[in-house]
């Protein structure tokens, strides 16, 4: 299927590219997120008549992702788990938590926008974690976890 981004999709493509991808894909995920719209002959005309417009809200998404980036980079985030005398954790640190403890310090971070490339954290520590603010802006932050004996 034929679709016209609306937005910056990773790995797919940048605002206004006419791309093709699986029918599924786009009826399921792109399409109903607004990410997307099919790209018919009327379709294109609207396009090209807002892309103006598309253009300056997705320049205004991203300056705002770069200033709470600058504000983010660097931060240490301090979570405490109950952990053994090994310094192993009972469970683990999940992105959900970081968001949560982000979210307390007036961050809006969802958990879909941490990246753990070593999965969760399962040792007392620190660790480093990386936050997606936007498809351009990653930031990395520190997360140090600190074990609480039973």
């Amino acid at each position: 299927m034929q679709i016209i981004l609306l937005d910056k999709v990773v790995n797919l493509g940048n605002l206004g590219e006419v791309v093709r991808v699986k029918d599924g894909y786009a009826r399921n995920f792109l399409i109903p997120s607004g990410r997307a719209r099919r790209a018919t002959a009327s379709a294109k005309q609207e396009f090209e008549a807002k892309r103006a417009e598309l253009e300056k809200a997705a320049a205004a998404k991203l300056a705002e992702s770069q200033t709470v980036g600058e504000k983010l980079a660097g931060t240490t985030c301090k979570l405490t788990q109950k952990a053994g005398v090994d310094g192993r954790l009972f469970g683990s640190v999940t992105n959900a938590d970081i968001a949560e403890e982000l979210t307390k310090t007036g961050f809006k971070v969802t958990k879909a926008q941490i990246r753990m490339p070593n999965g969760p954290i399962k040792v007392v520590g620190d660790s480093k974690v990386s936050v997606a603010l936007h498809t351009d802006v990653l930031v990395e932050i520190t997360v140090s976890v600190y074990g609480e004996t039973a």
